[in-house]
């Protein structure tokens, strides 16, 4: 597979717009391993390998297990995620797939467990991995 338009040479100032809200999340209240959660599961559904591989290397380096990681795409089938994660990935599935709409019922549950100010943190996080991965997909970034 051979990349595409290189948008972050072409276009800097947008890249550095995406690179400001990376920095702006990583002073959020999000906790690390969730944040890399959330990453890694709105990339698997966006089939986002360039993604999945970074952030599945920097689960690993916060100390995220394998087998999470190896059931993330089932974790609602699993006992090795908390309620509150659970309610956090309901809501990035939601998100994601956003053409369905996102239920009261999933960010109720969600909200629950978070302030607003966590909770817009956390729906910030959402959006940005999946502009992140419309980026990687349609510019053809390749895992190396």
């Amino acid at each position: 597979m051979e990349s595409r338009i290189n948008i972050q040479k072409v276009e800097p100032a947008a890249y550095q717009a995406m690179f400001a809200l990376e920095k702006y999340l990583s002073t959020s209240k999000i906790d690390p391993i969730l944040l890399e959660l959330i990453k890694m599961r709105a990339s698997q559904i966006n089939g986002c390998a360039f993604c999945l591989n970074m952030h599945s290397a920097d689960a690993r380096k916060l100390g995220e297990t394998e087998q999470r990681l190896y059931l993330l795409n089932a974790w609602s089938e699993t006992t090795l995620f908390t309620a509150q994660e659970q309610a956090v990935l309901a809501l990035t599935e939601e998100v994601t797939r956003i053409s369905n709409h996102v239920s009261d019922e999933t960010y109720a549950k969600a909200a629950a467990f978070f302030e607003e100010k966590e909770l817009a943190q956390i729906i910030m996080a959402i959006v940005t991995i999946n502009a992140w991965n419309r980026i990687a997909i349609t510019s053809k970034l390749i895992v190396a």
